[in-house]
């Protein structure tokens, strides 16, 4: 299993970016996505963007924020 700390936590204090379409963007969160009974992947959440990749740690989708509906 891939080591989330290891990979993201160094992101969360800002002094590195993702750069998405060649724009940085500040990592927000991190963490697993499932589907209810089964680990799927994981996610990276940052400024504009939700980011979604498999267990073998591959870039799945994209969503922007925006487009996710708020929780109330």
């Amino acid at each position: 299993m891939i080591n989330l700390d290891e990979r993201y936590h160094s992101y969360l204090d800002g002094s590195k970016k993702m750069r998405i379409d060649g724009i940085d963007e500040q990592v927000q969160a991190y963490g697993w996505h499932c589907d209810g009974n089964d680990i799927k992947g994981h996610y990276v959440t940052t400024e504009n963007y939700k980011l979604f990749y498999n267990m073998d740690g591959l870039f799945t989708k994209m969503v922007a924020l925006r487009e996710l509906s708020p929780v109330s």
